[in-house]
């Protein structure tokens, strides 16, 4: 129980990456406020996991929303101890091709859900301290085509989680950032629509697969909002297989 009686908000926790922390995250002992867009998936997931999760329906880049999680996690179980921004919808086109519209999607529901999630987390996460855990991308790392607005965005959080490192170390609130590399239905979408980009990802990956959700992605969140991470922060974790090397 690694995580026993820890309280956190994930973003997008209903499905794909975001559901498999969720529910990784409850069976090592969290209560967990999941937020999503899937009303369905929501109403999974609480089905499946009962008490030790609440669901909020709605839009990420809504402030409204962010307040609303934030509150349920203190009326509902006392307080709060971790973040996960893992929401974030964007669309692939070269960089020519991409809209005002689908630039505004990637930012609104990357960077500013980001940003508005830490800003309203941050007076309950300064009580005791505590963990956020914000997420990276490898295709913006190495310039991937197609990801302009999706590299844009996850590049804008990277930068903030750094500044916010540095600020929030006083109050004991460590910073991190997790780079996955997972096959989640979105993946599986993009793999069909660039076939030959998707294997060329693949081929240089040296574990030879796209990671699995909950067995390969979920656990390195899960350390990161543990005790066991306690002297750790700023850095990004590559959840990759292998495929991009920080150094």
């Amino acid at each position: 129980m690694q995580l026993e009686n820890k309280v956190v908000i994930v973003t997008g926790g209903a499905s794909g990456i975001g559901g498999a922390i969720s529910r990784v995250l409850v069976a090592r002992g969290a209560k967990v406020i999941a937020v999503d867009v899937n009303g369905e998936a929501g109403e999974s997931l609480t089905a499946d996991l009962g008490a030790n999760v609440r669901f909020v329906l709605g839009d990420v880049s809504d402030k409204a929303v962010a307040a609303s999680a934030v509150e349920l996690a203190s009326t509902t179980f006392g307080g709060l101890d971790g973040l996960v921004n893992n929401a974030h919808a964007s669309r692939q086109a070269m960089f020519n091709d991409l809209t005002e519209e689908q630039w505004d999607l990637s930012f609104n529901t990357g960077f500013r859900a980001t940003r508005q999630f830490m800003a309203a987390a941050y007076p309950l996460l300064a009580v005791n301290g505590g963990s956020v855990v914000n997420f990276g991308s490898g295709s913006a790392m190495v310039g991937q085509e197609t990801q302009a607005a999706y590299a844009s965005a996850k590049e804008a959080i990277r930068g903030l989680s750094r500044v916010t490192v540095n600020e929030w170390a006083k109050d004991n609130i460590r910073v991190n950032v997790v780079s996955p590399m997972a096959l989640t239905p979105g993946v599986k979408a993009w793999s069909e629509a660039f076939p030959e980009m998707y294997k060329d990802s693949l081929a240089k990956v040296p574990l030879g697969r796209f990671g699995d959700p909950e067995a390969d992605v979920a656990p390195i969140v899960a350390f990161l909002l543990s005790d066991d991470s306690q002297y750790m922060t700023g850095q990004t974790l590559m959840a990759d297989g292998g495929a991009n090397k920080l150094y």
